[in-house]
């Protein structure tokens, strides 16, 4: 039989390669150290009886066990959703700090995914024009900068790779390169060829924490996904698309609408809809923002592209497993002026929600049935005093210039499907805008192959079960004979290196 060529017997029960692994294992290492039994996932299945290719083997053991057993485990996902309404102001550097607390970069989640509205004045020449990608590229350079400094990162990114942030999608990394940029980053005594450029970005100049995603700008609307890289090299992202509906003046125009944003992450479909929906508090408005909510049902779709690949993804908004729906969504409180701020001033949230119109409207089957919304226990969000940031415009006595406006919970987030779980609902303090930015830190569960799982993470710990050091090289832990991680993937790429697929003549 040639080297290197890979063996798998059928009909072969477990029990039986099981007993010939026992037997091949105590007679290469007797009295050299205990026998192990194998994990009961049954790595050893189709094992062969060629010892001298028992390098080989043993990988092709370990994939294909996987490959042939399609059960799933469940891991858990952080996921930071905000939304803010910027009036139409330009990112400035002072908002950085505003920034930072809204995104409370400590908290580390695995992704940020945020929502604007207005970060261009809404005017007939934003509106008509042709699109400027320019705002929407400031706001992704403040929020790569934010994410990424308090992890002690130098912002590398936009110097390096700047994007055109008006439709930008991320593009999927072949599986042999997310390999080997997740074994490239274990010891630079496997850094060869593209590995050392990679890993020298990444650990010696500090290279960025988080991967900018997604981004689509529409007019004012605008949505920013971000999500730390080592998710990409411990899962599959895949299909990742972007949507928009405008359905605002004359049912077409962009002042008002959504953005949306479809990925997969392993077995698990997700659905991001950043939206702003019509204004006004005259009695029938809801109406037309039930209406336009409809509207981004019916006509956001993610078509399928030769790019994609043979997972087949959702073409709708419903199609996805878990939706999440934020934005200034403009529902406001039926109630009298004065009453809401008395409620306010009493922080009588509860008695205040009695008047909420999105509340009414889901109990009334006219929106959002069966959607899920966190207990809000903040003031409304809406609408800050533009002379005196700290305080509500209008009221009474009524003041020269300032419109009128009920507060109201205008700015919300809301979400659809199994497997979430939120754990926060809150406002920021940011007084850059008439609005105040609204976050909700979310845990997900994500449907992740246990073939994927075991290559990239439980790997180690598989085999330290069943292989011997002498067919992995010496050892650099201080146990003597104990394999590690480290020593498998120099095996690997020195007599497997056509399986990595790495181009070590780089």
């Amino acid at each position: 039989m040639k080297p290197g060529k890979k063996v798998i017997m059928d009909d072969m029960s477990p029990k039986s390669s099981s007993g010939r692994f026992r037997k091949w294992f105590k007679t290469k290492h007797k009295n050299k150290q205990k026998h192990k039994e194998p994990d009961p996932y049954n790595y050893l299945d189709g094992l062969s009886d060629g010892e001298d290719e028992g390098d080989y083997i043993m990988e092709d053991v370990y994939i294909s066990s996987f490959e042939m057993d399609p059960c799933t485990s469940t891991n858990e996902l952080r996921i930071f959703v905000g939304t803010w309404n910027v009036a139409g102001r330009s990112p400035v550097g002072s908002l950085a700090v505003d920034l930072e607390e809204w995104l409370k970069p400590q908290d580390a989640a695995d992704i940020y995914v945020l929502g604007f509205q207005e970060i261009v004045p809404l005017k007939t020449r934003t509106v008509i024009g042709a699109e400027d990608p320019t705002e929407a590229t400031n706001w992704n350079l403040l929020i790569g900068k934010t994410l990424n400094e308090n992890f002690g990162c130098p912002w590398l990114t936009p110097m390096l790779n700047p994007v055109s942030s008006d439709n930008y999608q991320y593009v999927k990394v072949p599986d042999c390169e997310r390999r080997a940029s997740f074994s490239g980053v274990i010891d630079s005594t496997l850094m060869r060829g593209r590995w050392i450029t990679q890993y020298h970005q990444q650990l010696v100049l500090g290279g960025s924490k988080y991967k900018l995603m997604a981004s689509k700008k529409m007019v004012g609307v605008f949505i920013s996904v971000w999500m730390k890289k080592e998710l990409l090299k411990k899962y599959c992202v895949s299909n990742v698309k972007v949507s928009s509906v405008a359905c605002g003046i004359m049912g077409y125009l962009g002042n008002k609408g959504s953005v949306s944003v479809s990925m997969s992450i392993e077995g698990t479909s997700f659905c991001f809809i950043a939206a702003h929906l019509a204004s006004g508090e005259k009695n029938g408005d809801e109406g037309r923002r039930n209406r336009q909510v409809s509207e981004i049902f019916k006509r956001t779709s993610f078509p399928r592209s030769a790019k994609d690949d043979d997972n087949r993804h959702p073409l709708t908004i419903l199609g996805h497993d878990q939706i999440f729906w934020f934005g200034d969504l403009n529902y406001r409180l039926d109630l009298e002026d004065n009453l809401a701020r008395d409620l306010i001033k009493k922080q009588d949230w509860k008695a205040l929600q009695g008047f909420d119109q999105l509340r009414k409207e889901q109990e009334d089957g006219g929106v959002f049935e069966g959607w899920r919304e966190g207990n809000i226990k903040f003031a409304p969000t809406y609408k800050y005093s533009s002379s005196n940031c700290n305080r509500y415009s209008g009221g009474l006595p009524n003041r020269s210039g300032e419109k009128q406006r009920t507060p109201a919970w205008c700015d919300r987030i809301l979400w659809y499907g199994k497997g979430v779980k939120l754990l926060s609902y809150f406002r920021s303090e940011s007084k850059f805008s008439d609005h105040r930015p609204v976050s909700a830190q979310f845990s997900t569960q994500i449907e992740v192959m246990k073939s994927t799982n075991s290559r990239f993470l439980d790997k180690e710990t598989n085999f330290h079960n069943i292989m011997p050091p002498e067919q992995i090289g010496p050892s650099i832990n201080k146990e003597e004979g104990k394999p590690t991680l480290l020593s498998l993937i120099v095996k690997d790429t020195e007599s497997s290196s056509t399986h990595m697929q790495v181009d070590t003549n780089y």
